[in-house]
């Protein structure tokens, strides 16, 4: 599983990174995560809101903080 968190340098990317490893720890799943903070990676990604997060190339939370448990569904 491929998974990039996407936002720049702001306080809610930084808590859903660790919200994103946080559901990992709970699935167990092994993932390769990569921040995104780059705009202009960014914008190749083409998200458009931030903090979001992408799993294997599917935008799949968009604008805001997922929570853990929220995470873990998506992830399973």
């Amino acid at each position: 599983m491929n998974i990039k968190v996407i936002g720049t340098g702001c306080e809610k990317c930084d808590r859903l990174y660790a919200n994103v490893q946080e559901a990992l720890k709970i699935t167990g799943c092994v993932a390769e995560v990569e921040k995104i903070e780059d705009l202009m990676e960014i914008v190749k990604l083409g998200v458009m809101t931030s903090p979001s997060v992408m799993i294997d190339g599917k935008l799949v939370v968009s604008g805001r903080v997922a929570k853990p448990d929220e995470l873990v569904k998506i992830m399973k």
